[in-house]
């Protein structure tokens, strides 16, 4: 037999053995290779980025793969701001943009699309894509760059956009459109490409509605205290953005550098329903327990038209009355404080009599009651102490600790350092107030009417830590 024939037969065998021993094969797709994770790749722009003498009326960009658009009028930025934004189209491959608006002549634009384009596979966004052409003979190459700051805490918001405008009348940022705008990365920064030399109106803003204006005094805003001038050097500026009024539905809430009366969590003594026929109210006791560095609260479902103090009386373990405390009320006539130089680990008892209080719907105690209560112990609490170095008490700071939004401790700095030998254990933020007016609380800034900017706050990105029954020193380098 020939070796051909050999090597035949024995591949037929083979093969016939493989199918006989397998049984039935499990049938498994093809790999597709890994995952593609590159955004859309510009292939083709006609007409060609940073043309000059522009005249056209349609941009066709064609990509490497099949895109799409997403939020296309929201992520869209077109310098200088058009009075007709342009239409922007997809399909298969490309993305068109048709101009509608009117062009000026020897401007340099640039169409900035941020997120909106991606691949429909995967859906790999290609961030700040910009397309840049000018009407004239040349692209304008000046940049204006800086960061805008939350004055209140010290942080940034992504969401504010930057605005340039040529009018210097305050009444501008209302009522006109900004020439060039900008964006804010997570930092913060900001950075205007291709400008012209000249002075610009610098401000930012939350831009509700895509208006690209200032709407209401509920809008964060920031404005810089002179013109900028557009050279080849311009340095960069910094912006600090507050808000002139607060919301209605955060009025509840305490303002900056105000710390909320008493503390913790409302216990409620009754049963809350629309049908309850008797007074209400909740105290900000602790599971029973009284804070020794706060005061004892009740806070009543509806405000009250009668309140008569000599029926609520504080008593101590053997029900004799305590001196040396008041009490007083909010605006709402909802809340009632007592102010108390409380001793630790001590019992008391508040009692109140049926006809202590009634609200504005007629509701009374049904019979007279006693509260409860007793105080923390001194080792329920740490203390803590920060030392400042290189802290500039020219601008009279003010250290404020924080847990969330909700201001814990504020205290005007002195000297080099703040001891409390009693606090409250936790983490807190550290942020330091430079209070320009001297009052121990932040203010807004004023724009149309004196031109203040608000006061700043400076976040320190390491956290506080109050341990209980043990003592905390930390040292701070501004």
């Amino acid at each position: 037999m020939k070796p051909s024939n050999v090597f035949f037969l024995f591949f037929l065998s083979f093969i016939v053995i493989s199918l006989l021993s397998g049984g039935c094969a499990n049938i498994v797709a093809p790999s597709g290779g890994p995952k593609d994770s590159l955004p859309p790749i510009l292939v083709q722009v006609v007409p060609k980025d940073s043309s000059l003498k522009f005249d056209g009326n349609k941009i066709t960009f064609t990509f490497n793969e099949y895109v799409d658009l997403q939020s296309i009028q929201e992520n869209l930025l077109v310098s200088p701001t058009p009075k007709i934004n342009p239409i922007v189209e997809s399909k298969l491959k490309t993305v068109t943009v048709k101009i509608k608006d009117t062009l000026e002549a020897n401007t340099t634009y640039s169409i900035n699309f941020g997120n909106a384009i991606k691949d429909i596979n995967e859906g790999n966004v290609l961030k700040n894509f910009t397309y840049v052409f000018s009407t004239g003979t040349n692209i304008d190459s000046l940049e204006l760059h800086g960061r805008v700051i939350l004055a209140q805490t010290g942080k940034s918001d992504s969401t504010l956009i930057v605005m340039l405008h040529r009018n210097s009348d305050d009444s501008a940022v209302i009522k006109e459109r900004p020439r060039y705008i900008a964006r804010l990365d997570s930092s913060g920064s900001f950075s205007f490409h291709h400008l012209p030399p000249g002075t610009f109106s610098l401000y930012a803003l939350k831009d509700e509605g895509g208006q690209h204006r200032y709407l209401s005094r509920t809008q964060l805003f920031a404005f810089a205290d002179e013109p900028v001038n557009i050279t080849g050097n311009t340095p960069p500026v910094t912006l600090y953005a507050y808000l002139e009024k607060e919301e209605e539905k955060d009025k509840k809430k305490p303002a900056a550098g105000t710390p909320r009366p008493g503390g913790g969590v409302p216990r409620s003594l009754s049963r809350n329903n629309k049908q309850e026929k008797r007074l209400v109210f909740r105290t900000n006791l602790e599971n029973n327990q009284q804070d020794l560095l706060g005061n004892l609260s009740l806070t009543f479902n509806d405000s009250l038209k009668h309140f008569d103090s000599s029926k609520a009386l504080l008593l101590d373990e053997q029900f004799k009355p305590v001196s040396g405390y008041h009490i007083t009320s909010d605006s709402t006539g909802k809340v009632y404080i007592w102010h108390v130089r409380w001793k630790e680990n001590t019992a008391y008892n508040l009692l109140l009599d049926k006809e202590f209080a009634e609200d504005t719907l007629g509701r009374k105690l049904l019979k007279t009651d006693t509260l409860p209560f007793k105080t923390m112990k001194d080792a329920d609490y740490g203390s803590f102490r920060v030392r400042f170095k290189n802290l500039d008490k020219s601008k009279n700071p003010v250290v404020i600790l924080l847990q969330g939004e909700d201001i814990k401790f504020s205290r005007k700095v002195s000297g080099n350092e703040v001891y409390e030998r009693l606090f409250k254990p936790g983490d807190y933020e550290v942020r330091i107030l430079y209070d320009t007016n001297g009052n121990g609380i932040w203010d807004a800034g004023d724009f149309f009417g004196k031109h203040i900017q608000p006061e700043r706050v400076q976040t320190l990105k390491k956290k506080f830590t109050v341990k209980a029954n043990w003592d905390t020193d930390y040292p701070i380098e501004l």
